[in-house]
């Protein structure tokens, strides 16, 4: 429905409190674009890229690309991608890239077990 993209950003800075606060007011003053309508993926690229360590986020990247279903129940694996897509937005930018990886990530057992 987009409302985490129209709404999503304008909710989150009124609930930044502390040094998350503080990086909010000086990243405001110091972008030339208007941060109101700022995408929420480009909000989350930029959060996590400042308050995530690198390692960590690289983490979740390989764990991502990685994740297939196995054994796992298609629930277990649904849980475990949505965890996981929130965590790098820049994989999931288009509503169609997670679908994608979804369903390949349910299929890949299947298509290398036919080869």
């Amino acid at each position: 429905m987009g409302i985490v993209d129209m709404t999503g950003v304008a909710f989150t800075m009124f609930q930044l409190k502390g040094a998350a606060y503080m990086w909010w007011r000086a990243y405001e003053l110091g972008s030339q674009a208007a941060t109101a309508s700022l995408p929420w993926t480009q909000f989350l690229e930029i959060f996590f890229r400042e308050f995530t360590p690198r390692t960590l986020r690289d983490a979740w990247c390989i764990e991502f690309e990685q994740l297939r279903k196995g054994t796992m129940s298609v629930s277990e694996y649904a849980v475990r991608f949505s965890d996981l897509s929130r965590h790098v937005p820049a994989l999931v930018s288009t509503i169609r890239e997670p679908v994608c990886r979804f369903i390949e990530g349910l299929n890949y057992d299947i298509w290398f077990s036919m080869a």
